[in-house]
């Protein structure tokens, strides 16, 4: 199974090709292809490891949806002192499937 790590917005994902995974927004329209530069390693029954990337090697895929998270609950609170806030944050995200893997 051929498959690689790729680094999209400060983050790493290991990808195959077929998979639908989220990344933080793009701003790319639905449907366009993206092309991720930053591929780490490349396995396909044997590993290739950049330093620290592979030279020449893209992920090409295509944009699925835009959307926005869960709400996550920010509370902060100080004790003894009648200290509290209630925030809430939604992360906006891009689903993107993975269409190719370029070695």
């Amino acid at each position: 199974m051929k498959y690689a790590v790729i680094a999209a917005c400060g983050k790493q994902y290991k990808v195959s090709e077929g998979d639908v995974i989220k990344v933080e927004k793009l701003g790319v329209a639905e449907g366009e292809t993206v092309t991720f530069d930053k591929v780490l390693l490349v396995s396909d029954g044997e590993a290739v490891i950049g330093n620290p990337t592979i030279a020449g090697a893209s992920v090409t895929a295509s944009v699925v949806c835009e959307g926005k998270d869960k709400k996550v609950v920010v509370y902060k609170y100080k004790r003894k002192t009648g200290y509290h806030k209630k925030n809430g944050h939604r992360q906006l995200f891009t689903k993107v499937k993975i269409e190719s893997i370029n070695a």
